[in-house]
């Protein structure tokens, strides 16, 4: 590996680990041959998101243009172009200045340089990483969803994709392994749309379905001035009940994996359900206090996840119908 593949790997890995700590300590029990090419994947979606999340509103114009860039560079890539006459010159200057305050530019070549070698070893069709960009290109122009239905689309492709994704990594015995992928997008959605409420609130944004407000009464007013009631108690316990049987769904074809993934995906599924325990555990407070789970949980629950997943035992039967996600 050269030194320039290398200083894009390790860069991946620091954007991971500082902006999803729990996909890191899960994806550190990954052998290194599938680990640093989830990193490779990891830091391509944070920083397509991160176009529009950190973008003021009167901005949009600009993100969506530099959203554009990375669908361009990506194309590029898996054309087998090269992805910049000058990436030689740029790459190098992360020598003397670090990883952690890179210009967009050359961000984007260090990740698109590791993708083109995840893209050497592992089959990731196009069509995944442009479906995502589609995804978070909607966070420009669509601040409300009216039905669930039309919320699952936005989930599938911002995190679905990401799970379908990482399942090529992962490697899988079946291809019905992609429909739990799938479903384990739609929980961790869910999951994060219920731990960010407050902080979408603030970008305008209300991602909860607005049949499913009124079904319950209550008004964007209240979710934007940070009201508790019991109305929104009793929805918040709506959107958990569903986000776990997602969860569910999805940690059944956990065993249609390869061995060596299982553990990981495994402890993803479970620090990022326990979230929704948090939720819980501040009386559905999500205004106040951000979600999260600690270090010690992390630490607290491999025991008992690595006997889970050792008295797993697969049963084909188990697998003859593909589950109904929505």
């Amino acid at each position: 590996m050269t030194n320039q593949l290398e200083r894009a790997y390790k860069y991946c890995e620091t954007v991971t680990k500082k902006h999803a700590k729990s996909f890191y300590f899960a994806s550190r029990f990954l052998p290194e041959n599938k680990r640093k090419p989830i990193y490779a994947l990891y830091a391509f979606c944070r920083h397509v998101d991160d176009q529009i999340d950190k973008t003021e509103i009167a901005n949009e114009f600009q993100a969506i243009e530099e959203v554009n860039k990375w669908k361009i560079n990506l194309e590029r890539v898996y054309q087998h172009d090269k992805l910049s006459e000058n990436f030689s010159v740029t790459a190098n200057h992360t020598h003397h200045e670090g990883l952690a305050h890179l210009d967009e530019q050359i961000s984007r070549e260090l990740v698109l340089l590791a993708w083109g070698d995840v893209l050497k070893h592992y089959k990731i069709p196009l069509h995944l990483p442009l479906e995502l960009i589609k995804g978070v290109l909607m966070d420009t122009y669509i601040k409300r969803y009216e039905s669930f239905n039309n919320l699952y689309i936005y989930c599938y492709r911002v995190a679905s994709t990401v799970g379908l994704m990482s399942s090529e990594i992962f490697g899988y015995k079946d291809k019905s392994a992609l429909v739990y992928a799938e479903a384990m997008g739609i929980a961790m959605q869910i999951t994060n749309i219920l731990r960010d409420i407050a902080e979408d609130a603030k970008m305008q944004r209300i991602y909860i379905p607005q049949d499913e407000l009124k079904t319950f009464g209550i008004s964007e007013e209240q979710i934007f001035n940070h009201e508790i009631s019991e109305s929104f108690i009793e929805l918040m316990k709506f959107q958990i009940r569903r986000a776990r049987q997602f969860y569910e769904k999805a940690e059944r074809g956990i065993l249609l994996l390869e061995p060596d993934t299982r553990f990981t995906v495994l402890i993803a599924s479970r620090l990022y359900a326990k979230i929704l325990d948090c939720i819980e555990a501040q009386n559905y407070d999500v205004f106040s206090k951000r979600a999260h789970t600690t270090l010690i949980q992390k630490i607290f629950s491999l025991p008992r996840l690595w006997l889970e997943t050792k008295k797993m035992k697969f049963d084909p039967a188990d697998f003859e119908k593909s589950p109904n996600l929505r």
